[in-house]
């Protein structure tokens, strides 16, 4: 038991859990973007095409006597796909902006290494010897 305390309490692992809880709330906020803001108006101007509905009927379906459906279509939903495409692409280019923010902030311009003090006495005894 001493073994998992000493685990649980390193800093590694309480940073992982709460980027993990964080990734998920940022998931959902990127999938209410993108359904609730990115894709109405590209859904308008492509005519009113809801995309969570674009999909290709393999098997329509099959309905019932008094008007239910008795069995579900089988359809592939390439709709929801796109969806999921431009959640992953918000989220990876925001993730690339925050490391690249962060690389900017932590990373100081490093110097140009120049000749050292000695160097530079050296080169100018040398020049003083030879006219």
């Amino acid at each position: 038991m001493g073994g998992f305390k000493d685990f649980i309490m390193k800093g590694n692992v309480l940073d992982l859990a709460v980027g993990v809880i964080m990734a998920g709330a940022f998931g959902a906020i990127v999938s209410s973007f993108t359904n609730d803001v990115i894709m109405p108006p590209i859904g308008t101007l492509l005519g009113g095409v809801n995309f969570s509905d674009l999909g290709y009927v393999l098997q329509p379906a099959e309905m019932a006597a008094d008007g239910s459906v008795a069995k579900a279509a089988v359809k592939i939903g390439y709709g929801n796909f796109i969806q999921k495409v431009l959640d992953f692409l918000i989220i990876a280019f925001v993730i690339f902006q925050v490391v690249k923010a962060y690389d900017r902030a932590t990373n100081k311009v490093e110097e140009v290494a120049g000749p050292t003090q000695e160097e530079l006495l050296t080169e100018i005894r040398d020049s003083l010897r030879n006219p």
